[in-house]
């Protein structure tokens, strides 16, 4: 194993949380294949510097927080990056649920606000609704929401 290419990836994820199938892919760019690219992925999960489940608390935590993203559009994403499903799971868990519809409440407030000159008071909802279920909020929350406002 190439001390070097080592070195290398310890500081790609020291920088910033990965997958797996990111250090294999960057690995690849440095032309590290194979079995050498496996025993890189494993030394760097033995010394904690990769850690899917630690990635995906920090992701979804954060898309969550900082993009108000929904539990719909993190999975999705999640799964796009080819996490185990105990992974997921955990990472969604890091959304307090109180937080989450407080979130989606102020999120479609605000949304039908912007709304405001819209006439038709079913569209106006409509459009509201179709925005917060795009940002991966789940469709009956969303309409129980709208509901009660």
């Amino acid at each position: 194993m190439d001390k070097n290419i080592l070195l290398k990836a310890c500081n790609y994820c020291a920088y910033q949380e990965r997958t797996h199938d990111e250090v294999r892919q960057r690995l690849k760019d440095w032309n590290v294949y194979g079995d050498e690219a496996e025993e890189i992925i494993s030394e760097l999960i033995t010394e904690n510097f990769l850690n899917e489940e630690r990635f995906a608390k920090i992701y979804a935590g954060s898309k969550f927080r900082v993009k108000k993203w929904g539990r719909n559009k993190i999975l999705q994403e999640l799964k796009r990056r080819k996490l185990s499903d105990y992974c997921i799971k955990k990472g969604l868990e890091e959304i307090d649920e109180e937080e989450y519809f407080l979130v989606l409440q102020a999120l479609l407030h605000k949304k039908l606000h912007s709304l405001r000159l819209e006439p038709n008071e079913f569209i106006r909802n409509k459009k509201a609704a179709d925005y917060a279920m795009r940002k991966g909020f789940e469709g009956d929350l969303v309409w129980e929401i709208l509901k009660g406002i």
